[in-house]
């Protein structure tokens, strides 16, 4: 009997490691890796581990024995926290929501400035965890309080759940300023990818508040604005480059919860009626981007119309969720802003497009271009081996910009 277990155990695990080197040779082979990432084969090995490890969720959620974003989740939070005895950090919770304060040890003589953080991961990945490091980094190199925002996500929760938690932990921290000293006039929210979507959001939500001090700036680093036209020249440019890479669609979908099986509809523009493409075209069309941005790029009819696809995600066509397409009395109403694109990046024209918006209504803003950045590079930052150029880049413009509020 004990025998034939060895020989169960040994068969599957010989199993489980040939199918790992099936997935990893076949995405290895797929994604591109554009020529100018600084080093090529790390980035192969990084988004060909997260393939895996996504893969590997699936089925397990598919032979029920866990969820796809549980199983991520779990893999991803096993990576270390390096912590900074420069830093007090501070678990706290607003209500039923989880937060962390970052605050540096050294005395200030007058009130710091505040940093609202949320992370990325869309509400799939990412934690207060998985962003520790780079939080307490920015807390000290800008002298600020940074309070990261731990909203609940997949599987659990959908849609507008994280949202609403980052903008009611938003408002707590606003009304509760003097007891973390904070500055009341230097306030900023920040996020990277599906954190940069709910700083559009909190930013366009919180105009003509009244009760709560106004906030002075809003970092977006590489988000994602809108769900109309995805066919911009950055989706056609990138579609093969890690990771929103198209069949991770599905996590967008599941956030939304519109069945899987409408993304091909979504991808071609077949759920958009004629009358909101004409409506928000003059905001969303490619002919917005600079030059030098559309290369190799061929404007693509819209698919189809198909009524059945634009009654299961037209709640992707709400102001709240597609910021860019927000009325110009609330855009020009915004604070300033740092938007941070990447070249190797679907969502690229995202962040250009809501530049345009923003300064054609007087709004400041500084933009960083990362030449050789992509999609989740500020994740990155504080990991050792997969540490790259742009990741620092990146860093440094948050702090430049940071710093000069």
């Amino acid at each position: 009997m004990i025998a034939l277990l060895v020989i169960l155990l040994t068969v599957g695990y010989i199993l489980f490691l040939g199918f790992s080197l099936w997935i990893l040779i076949d995405y290895w082979m797929f994604i591109d890796v554009p020529p100018a990432i600084v080093h090529p084969m790390k980035f192969r090995i990084l988004y060909s581990f997260g393939h895996l490890i996504f893969t590997w969720g699936c089925i397990l959620e598919k032979i029920r024995i866990c969820s796809m974003p549980r199983f991520c989740q779990f893999v991803l939070h096993l990576q270390p926290i390096r912590k900074d005895p420069r830093v007090v950090v501070t678990n706290l919770r607003f209500g039923t929501i989880s937060v962390r304060l970052f605050q540096p040890k050294a005395v200030s003589s007058c009130p710091r400035r505040g940093v609202i953080f949320y992370h990325g991961g869309g509400a799939v990945i990412g934690s207060l965890d998985m962003y520790h490091s780079m939080c307490s980094f920015l807390a000290l190199k800008t002298d600020s309080v940074v309070l990261s925002v731990g909203y609940r996500k997949l599987p659990d929760y959908h849609h507008p759940v994280s949202f609403r938690d980052c903008l009611n932990a938003t408002v707590h921290f606003l009304k509760t300023l003097d007891t973390y000293g904070v500055d009341p006039s230097r306030v900023v929210v920040s996020g990277d990818s599906f954190g940069a979507t709910i700083v559009a959001f909190v930013s366009q939500a919180l105009v003509g508040r009244t009760d709560i001090p106004k906030l002075r700036g809003q970092i977006l680093v590489y988000p994602a604005l809108q769900g109309i036209n995805l066919q911009l020249p950055s989706y056609q440019q990138n579609k093969k480059v890690p990771v929103l890479v198209t069949k991770f669609m599905i996590c967008f979908c599941r956030y939304f919860t519109i069945d899987p099986s409408w993304k091909d509809a979504l991808l071609k523009g077949a759920c958009v009626p004629a009358h909101i493409w004409e409506k928000y075209k003059k905001w969303l069309s490619a002919d917005n981007l600079p030059e030098r941005f559309r290369y190799k790029y061929q404007a693509e009819s819209p698919a189809p119309f198909n009524e059945a696809a634009y009654l299961e995600t037209r709640h992707v066509f709400e102001v709240e969720n597609a910021p860019l397409i927000a009325d110009d009395q609330i855009i020009a109403q915004l604070p300033g802003a740092l938007i941070v694109t990447c070249e190797w990046d679907s969502l690229r024209d995202d962040g250009l497009l809501y530049k345009k918006r923003l300064e054609d209504q007087g709004v400041p803003v500084t933009w960083y271009h990362a030449e050789d950045g992509f999609h989740g590079c500020l994740a990155l930052f504080s990991t050792i081996f997969f540490n790259f150029p742009c990741c620092e880049k990146v860093m440094s413009a948050i702090v430049k910009y940071l710093r000069e509020i």
